[in-house]
């Protein structure tokens, strides 16, 4: 019983961390006003308003945005510190 239990909490584990996806890269623009970050691979993020957005982000910054659920939902915006 116990291999089972600890069988089925390590594919828990396994599959919950295939749903999260970071993506980073160098920003080409912010918009504040309507919280798009674009970078300079063309990819765009809207910004949910929960989400906290780092005072140092400006574009050439290098930033990494965390997504959940194949991008569905946006987690979490960091910049690079040495950017």
């Amino acid at each position: 019983m116990r291999k089972l239990i600890l069988a089925a909490s390590a594919l828990a584990l396994m599959s919950g961390a295939a749903l999260a996806t970071e993506v980073d890269g160098t920003v080409a623009k912010f918009n504040p006003a309507v919280r798009v970050i674009t970078l300079t691979n063309g990819e765009s993020f809207t910004i949910p308003r929960d989400v906290a957005i780092p005072p140092q982000l400006a574009p050439g910054k290098r930033v990494a945005i965390d997504q959940h659920d194949n991008g569905a939902k946006i987690e979490s915006v960091m910049v690079d510190a040495a950017s």
